[in-house]
């Protein structure tokens, strides 16, 4: 009987070929989108789903509130590890610090590694908490003893070539030309997914060798760095409330009187372990791979759920659309003798042979989504995940639903047909299945609409982002960064001389970083007018006296400075404004405290940007190189051409980089910086949302227009000898068609007014998160209701001309 079923099954698919064709793409598409996405949210949900204890695990992080803002940094306090050491909550207490070394020697073989990453500092209480499996050595306790280190075996292999783990252990390493180090243990790579990418271990106590040295010893509860990471295994009966007012209350025993004076508060926060992958404002410890995102998840996931609605609306439509024209088989088969348990199983038995054919198809098609959808696909990512027990089985239960979903009401209201009226042809098609299917069709455009509405207005505010002028010179400018290790200005000024020599080179400065960039160097800045004090904070550019210039910065008032390493300040608005002043000029010459020491503003410079418009201008101050020869914070050389257009870019940047080679000869540090992808950069995440509105759109529409034809066909069809009487009576063609496409394009006109609203809220919320924005524009909503009833109409009008130009003999040759 089964064999019979699939047989007879398939039979009416390859009868009705269009409509199971349209069934096919529609489900096809909706499948595709839902399995690579489907793997995508599986593959983010599993990172470090595997430690042992997982959810007993936290890492401690910071929290800083002042009155204007708040912002998160990962890292604690170094003297955080020691007071929360004998707290009975916590089993296990582990701290490390994120290095990175300038150079690694392995003496024996002659081998030198420049700025390995992934290096910590780090006692044996980690490999308590993160368990790895050793392969040679098997103490951890060593990393409690200066001058150890224990490697993971790809990073063991980098720096022991050929070696066996074996062999390795007890071989010495030699850390930035000073430190020796003795391997006492090689580890397993972890294997499954996770943010843990640290390949070197080296114990804590060596730490006091380094430039870390003071740091460690005096332990100052008023200085977080991101380097400093605190991770806690609680125990089992752990209170979690009680860690976190124990937390509460040391934040508030070590607030200093600055902070108490500028209402500053620093909070210490529990972070699962389960939350480190997808925290944007801790971040992660490998940012090459880019952070996850729950929200990017969750609209990836909308779109895969309305996809896949869309194919089975189509199915839904299209099949109780054809109902009349099964009447005959089901009456017959009814007068057989098979109930309407059968015939629902013989409905729903079609319906998932064309599941399993779109599923097939889909599984084909996910390949190559893969690549389209790469900006959103983690690179970790492969189609062998497919064979994972787990997506495997979710495939099935997807599979199951979307045929329960598609076919369960065909399959009901054809099988519910009376076998007396359908043998005697008094079959009535119900009012209630006809606004079943108008509802849906509405339903289809609808989504369609706010996918368009949407695309348009995000690409707007993208274009907006991309074309505002951000207040200095962003284009055919370069920046070259010094090697890291590089301390001195000397070689900065010789290469400096270099670039000028080069023809295609307008202007050298030595600097930090551009204008624009994700850097910030930050501090508080007291301003007295007689009584009167005023607080501001204020962000830092470093540059020399060609930097102004170069950026085309503009001076509203007093001057830029005058040397490299004099203490006087170029303020913006938005810090002239905070400390007060009026004007420009009244700020010239007054003085700030910084640091307890009294600088000079000596001049005011126009506000700009200094980050994506999603934030707001910022107090900032152009200064010079003060620390030297101490410390230096000019980094960079930057480099604005004579000719703005790409044309011998190639070549001048060749020069540029032969330039460096000739100046830092011992080192293959070289970076370069295009500033105006810098500040593209800042919008990856927008684009990103574009392209996949891009594709959303262009896919719902496509499965929409293709459902709009097959109900169009059918009726058409249905309507064929109306449509040969009323040419006999003298209608012509463009009335025929006017009639035929009325119907349907008042459905497209209702979803148009239910989809304008949702998409204004939608597309209005997100621009929250937008200092500066683009106006929401009227007209962008006429022209996506204007260009939805154009594709509707041409849909339409494929067929209904077809039936409106045919000879009316042929349709009423059976009258």
């Amino acid at each position: 009987m089964i064999r019979n079923y699939i047989k007879i099954a398939w039979r009416n698919i390859v009868k009705h070929k269009v409509f199971s064709l349209i069934n096919i793409i529609g489900l096809t598409i909706g499948l595709s989108a839902s399995f690579v996405i489907g793997l995508m949210i599986y593959y983010d949900y599993t990172f470090d789903t595997f430690h042992k204890d997982g959810d007993r695990i936290y890492r401690i992080v910071s929290d800083f509130s002042d009155p204007k803002e708040t912002y998160g940094n990962s890292g604690v306090t170094l003297a955080l590890e020691d007071a929360i050491k004998e707290n009975s909550n916590f089993e296990t207490v582990s701290g490390f610090y994120i290095e990175r070394p300038a150079k690694v020697e392995n003496k024996e073989n002659g081998s030198k590694f420049n700025w390995p990453n992934f290096v910590i500092f780090t006692g044996s209480e980690y490999f308590d908490i993160f368990k790895y499996k050793f392969l040679a050595g098997n103490n951890a306790n060593t990393l409690n003893i200066p001058n150890n280190v224990i490697l993971t075996q790809s990073r063991a292999a980098d720096y022991f070539p050929n070696t066996a783990p074996i062999n390795i252990i007890g071989k010495t390493l030699v850390y930035n030309d000073s430190v020796n180090v003795t391997v006492t243990g090689i580890v397993e790579n972890l294997k499954q997914r996770t943010d843990f990418v640290f390949e070197e271990f080296i114990s804590q106590p060596t730490i006091l060798q380094t430039r870390l040295r003071e740091d460690f010893l005096n332990k100052n509860w008023g200085n977080t760095n991101s380097d400093s990471q605190l991770f806690v295994k609680v125990t089992a009966s752990s209170n979690l409330t009680a860690i976190q007012n124990r937390l509460d209350d040391l934040a508030k025993e070590h607030r200093d009187d600055n902070a108490k004076k500028y209402g500053e508060h620093t909070h210490y926060r529990l972070q699962p372990l389960s939350d480190i992958h997808f925290n944007e404002v801790y971040g992660i410890y490998d940012w090459s791979k880019g952070q996850a995102s729950k929200p990017l998840l969750r609209n990836l996931a909308l779109v895969a759920l309305f996809l896949l609605l869309l194919g089975c609306i189509n199915f839904i439509n299209l099949n109780t659309a054809q109902a009349s024209q099964r009447a005959k088989e089901i009456g017959i088969r009814k007068t057989l003798g098979s109930s309407r348990k059968q015939l629902i199983g013989q409905f729903m038995g079609e319906t998932l042979i064309l599941v399993i054919i779109s599923a097939l198809l889909s599984l084909i098609l996910s390949k190559w989504l893969m690549t389209i959808f790469s900006d959103f696909v983690p690179e970790g990512l492969g189609f062998e995940l497919f064979k994972s027990p787990i997506i495997i089985v979710g495939i099935g239960i997807l599979l199951l639903i979307v045929t329960v979903l598609s076919g369960f009401y065909p399959a009901l209201i054809l099988s519910k047909f009376n076998t007396v009226s359908v043998l005697k042809n008094h079959l009535a098609i119900g009012e209630k299945k006809i606004r079943l299917r108008k509802f849906l069709t509405v339903f289809q455009f609808s989504i369609a609409q706010v996918f368009i509405i949407a695309t348009i207005l995000v690409g707007q505010q993208i274009n907006y982002l991309l074309t505002k002028d951000m207040g200095f010179k962003t284009e055919a400018i370069v920046s070259v960064f010094s090697p890291r290790s590089e301390r001195e200005t000397s070689k900065k000024q010789l290469y400096a001389e270099k670039l000028r020599a080069i023809p295609e080179i307008k202007q050298v400065s030595i600097g930090g970083v551009a204008p624009a960039s994700l850097n910030t160097n930050s501090t508080t800045i007291t301003y007295t007018d007689g009584e009167k004090e005023v607080n501001s904070e204020l962000q830092f550019i470093f540059g020399d006296t060609k930097y102004s210039e170069l950026f085309e910065l503009d001076i509203l008032a007093g001057r830029s400075i005058r040397n490299d390493t004099i203490k006087e300040l170029v303020i913006n608005e938005k810090c002239l404004k905070n400390l007060g002043f009026s004007k420009p000029d009244d700020a010239i010459g007054k003085t700030v405290q910084l640091n307890n020491e009294t600088v000079p503003i000596v001049g005011v410079m126009a506000d700009f940007y200094q980050r994506s418009l999603k934030t707001e201008i910022q107090p900032m101050a152009l200064r010079g190189d003060w620390f030297r020869p101490r410390f230096s914070q000019f980094q960079a050389l930057h480099i604005s051409f004579q000719n703005e257009s790409s044309k011998g870019l190639t070549t001048t940047l060749s020069k540029i980089e032969n330039a460096y080679k000739t100046v830092y000869t011992e080192t293959d540090d070289y970076r370069v910086e295009f500033l105006d992808k810098t500040i593209q950069q800042f919008y990856n995440r927008e684009e990103k949302v574009s392209k996949l509105l891009n594709w959303a759109t262009g896919l719902s529409i496509v499965i929409s227009c293709l459902g709009l034809l097959g109900l169009v066909i059918y009726t058409t069809n249905r309507r064929v000898k109306e449509i040969g009487v009323r040419k006999v009576l003298g209608a012509s063609i463009l009335e025929i068609n006017t009639l035929l496409c009325k119907e349907f394009l008042i459905l497209v006109a209702i979803a148009f007014i239910v989809a304008a609203p949702i998409a204004y809220y939608g597309v209005n919320n997100w621009l929250r998160n937008f200092a500066y924005k683009t106006t929401i524009s009227f007209w962008v909503f006429l022209l996506s209701g204007g260009a939805m009833i154009c594709f509707a109409l041409v849909i339409i009008s494929i067929k209904t001309l077809q039936a409106a130009s045919a000879n009316p003999v042929d349709s009423l040759r059976s009258e």
